[in-house]
């Protein structure tokens, strides 16, 4: 056997591969692990290439093993020829199709494990030699049970009692080196059986080989070319080049002090109220937040759209618009190419963000990258998939020391800093006087009408994604759907003629302040949001650290729910930490894919304190490997974001096979909903929130078509949402008093809409949903949804009514 050995993992489109290969490098060292799709190869080149490894780990996926497609060449595996034997250890899917090809049947559990830890039953030998207590995380609908003839023999089982009685949980073959567990060792809550019974299976490998005289060949191109280099390693798009391409330009700053320094204000002072221009600001509004970003926009700001299916990345500088090309690249690597050309140094430390890219990527710009599909067609148009635009001219404000900072990357700046120093000296040397919301209404402006999901067909929708939990394919499904809201403008900005999503997201703000608001503007679209999720936080190079904080569990605060009641509706809840473990583990996955080993759960489902929730919150941190810091400088964070998106929060695990059945039972698609908002620094930084607790709209705005690199040729049509229907008392339930506060919305009696012009209206929309597992209640999840509306249609209410 080679003196660093070489394993190969075979991936069935699972979301806990990665967590499996660092798994098998700590209990084989010095192993060299090659990743490859269970349909990468046919069996003649499959077979031939075992010769190379000495063991095969074949990791869980969704499905059956009765299924052709959800198990591919892992089928072939147990069926080789005796000179072609190689040692296999099996997860999860893994035994399923162990046991299914040696006389075993599948069955449906009565109890469907997903997320659930149970105690594991050994004998101490075997795979369990010199393994206490095992505590294992269990992710499986699906179960097998043994008959015929007895070439497997079992190793281990778990004890559901009345559920489903005892289930088989590891096995082997009598005569060949094959061995597998249905629990999931690499799951960060396994306690016991994950480690240990790697090193043990290393251990019956090794043992076995020499026994039979079975010789690894020695790896070569041929091989490589087969499996792709081993694990972890940096897409080619994003290797450094040019080292041309590192150098840097410096940032210039002014701090002021600054007690009552008041984002809203500075957010005036800088024209916000003027709805025909750009404005992107990032706001800290509530605990745990900190830093708020106002971007300086001029005309001249180079903003960056993209649609998925484009060949090409549109760059608009006021009027003038030019066409990139994509050419070899993906839009990732665009991006990071884009900002590797203007990255600055010297700005102030502390500060996470002194210049770069603000902005939004859609829910579905990273269901590309897992599961693609084709566009829409050119009779459907979409809006941007990819909305940023580049800031040179910044001001951070930051609560917590009370400090505002200036900042500008565009050389010879000092007149522009000085003049916004002064600027800001005067609007912030006292607090602002309170400024109303709203002012009387006249009555000629109706209430906004609200069309949610029709509640039977969510629920439906909820029924049939239980039913692929049951089957196998999921362990945990996100289901949304979208509520639309026809609004007249907010009535203090017709009566002052400014902007009217700017009150509105200052209302939403007020009702809801949450850590990661923001208002981007970024025509066609208009976003507002008062998202309390973190995604993804990586800092600066060379000490990078990449950050995700995914939440699992929401309590809404009422006196009756002091901490104590929070920690036993959360933390002590069998349903709250299964869906926040399958995610972490699922974020543990999409982070060891591109840092490689160092990754940790710093915090696993602690109840926070945010200003209006309880949140169960959990931490994963990872720094990438030395060699991948090397090879991707500061394009570290497009790759790790390219990799992690869609949120797992928000599609659910695995996550290829639920955005697959999702696309199916949502019927449409989320765009802006469900994807991320933040920041790309010129230092190498950026962060990112899960686009929740959100609404946005599209002006009539087109985008330009691309005919030329060089001219206009056309635009791309993007039509106005039609009207939308009015809505019905049953969709209405679980808003309790709200919708007495926005109006009789299913009764047109006496609403003057119909006579006013469109143009005092904005269409708006709102998305939300929740997790579903094998422990959801179908009507208890239709309230959940209602009640996540609910904390954005307050910001519809006119303050004036109440």
């Amino acid at each position: 056997m080679a003196d660093r050995p070489r394993i190969l993992l075979i991936d069935s489109y699972d979301s806990f591969t990665f967590n499996l290969a660092s798994l098998c490098k700590r209990a084989i060292p010095g192993s060299h692990i090659h990743i490859i799709k269970n349909d990468a190869l046919p069996p003649a080149s499959f077979i031939p290439l075992l010769q190379h490894f000495d063991a095969v780990v074949v990791g869980p996926g969704p499905g059956s093993p009765d299924n052709p497609e959800d198990i591919g060449i892992v089928k072939d595996l147990w069926h080789v020829a005796e000179d072609s034997l190689v040692p296999v250890f099996g997860v999860c899917l893994g035994l399923q199709s162990l046991a299914v090809e040696h006389g075993g049947r599948i069955q449906r559990l009565n109890v469907v494990k997903h997320g659930q830890v149970s105690r594991i039953h050994h004998q101490g030998r075997d795979l369990f030699e010199n393994v206490g207590r095992v505590d294992a995380v269990r992710y499986h609908s699906l179960h097998v049970g043994l008959s015929g003839p007895a070439d497997l023999e079992p190793l281990a089982w778990a004890d559901d009692g009345e559920e489903n009685g005892q289930v088989l949980m590891a096995l082997k073959h009598k005569r060949k080196p094959f061995w597998s567990v249905q629990y999931h060792p690499e799951s960060v809550r396994t306690i016991g059986g994950g480690e240990d019974v790697l090193r043990n299976f290393w251990r019956l490998a090794s043992r076995w080989s020499v026994t039979h005289g079975r010789i690894t060949l020695p790896w070569t191109v041929t091989a490589e070319d087969l499996t792709g280099a081993c694990w972890p390693s940096v897409r080619p798009e994003f290797a450094i080049r040019d080292p041309a391409e590192l150098s840097t330009t410096p940032v210039l700053t002014r701090a002021l002090g600054a007690p009552y320094a008041d984002v809203s204000r500075i957010c005036e002072m800088l024209d916000v109220e003027d709805d025909s221009t750009d404005f992107v600001m990032l706001n800290s509004a509530a605990a745990p937040g900190r830093f708020s970003i106002i971007g300086c926009l001029s005309h001249t700001s180079p903003k960056i759209t993209y649609i998925i299916g484009d060949s090409f990345v549109r760059l608009r500088r006021g009027q003038d618009v030019t066409f990139a090309e994509l050419g070899t690249l993906d839009i990732w690597a665009w991006l990071a190419a884009f900002m590797r050309r203007r990255k600055a140094h010297g700005g102030t430390p502390g500060v996470p963000f002194w210049g770069g890219l603000v902005g939004y990527l859609s829910y579905e710009l990273g269901v590309q990258t897992v599961a693609p599909v084709p566009p829409r067609s050119a009779t459907h148009p979409r809006h941007p998939d990819v909305n940023l635009v580049f800031v040179d001219r910044s001001i951070v404000v930051d609560s917590r020391d009370q400090l505002v900072y200036i900042q500008s990357i565009l050389p010879s700046d000092d007149d522009w800093l000085q003049e916004m120093t002064g600027r800001l000296r005067k609007i912030l040397a006292a607090p602002a006087a309170d400024r109303p919301l709203g002012v009387p209404s006249s009555g000629l402006v109706p209430a906004p009408i609200v069309t949610l999901p029709d509640r039977a067909e969510y629920i439906s929708k909820i029924a049939a994604a239980k039913e692929w939990l049951f089957s196998g394919d999921s362990y945990e499904l996100c289901v949304t759907a979208p509520t639309r809201i026809r609004a007249p403008k907010a009535t203090v900005a017709v009566a002052r003629g400014t902007s009217s999503s700017w009150e509105l997201y200052k209302t939403l703000c007020s009702r809801n302040p949450a850590p990661h608001s923001a208002y981007l503007r970024l025509h066609p679209s208009t976003l507002l949001s008062s998202s309390p999720e973190r995604f993804l936080s990586y800092s600066r190079t060379p000490d990078s650290l990449c950050q995700l904080r995914p939440i699992k569990g929401t309590v809404r605060k009422a006196p009756d729910i002091t901490r104590e009641v929070a920690e036993e509706l959360l933390s002590g809840s069998r349903k709250e930490v299964a869906e926040n473990l399958m995610i972490v583990d699922l974020i543990r996955h999409d982070l060891h894919s591109v840092v490689g080993e160092d990754v940790h759960v710093r915090q696993f489902c602690k109840v926070e304190e945010y200003e209006t929730v309880w949140q169960l919150v959990s931490v994963i941190e990872g720094k990438p490997a030395p060699a991948i810091k090397n090879k991707t400088h500061s394009d570290l964070g497009w790759e790790v974001l390219r990799a992690s998106l869609p949120p797992g929060s928000m599609t659910g695990a695995p996550k290829k096979r639920s955005v697959e059945i999702l696309r199916e039972l949502e019927g449409a698609e989320r765009g802006i909903y469900s994807g991320v908002l933040g920041y790309a620094d010129v230092g190498g930084g950026g962060d990112w929130a899960v686009i929740i607790r959100s609404c946005f709209k599209h002006d009539e705005r087109s985008l330009p078509s691309h005919d030329s690199l060089l001219h206009h040729a056309g635009d791309r049509e993007d039509a106005a949402p039609g009207a939308i229907p009015s809505t019905s008392d049953e969709d209405f339930k679980g808003l309790g008093g709200l919708t007495e506060r926005l109006g009789a919305l299913h009764d047109t009696t006496d609403r003057p809409s119909d006579s006013l012009p469109d143009t005092l209206f904005d269409e708006w929309t709102l998305g939300a949903g929740g997790a579903i597992t094998a422990l959801s209640d179908p009507v208890a999840e239709w309230d959940e949804m209602v009640t996540k509306v609910e904390s954005v249609l307050r910001a519809f209410d006119d303050p004036t009514s109440r």
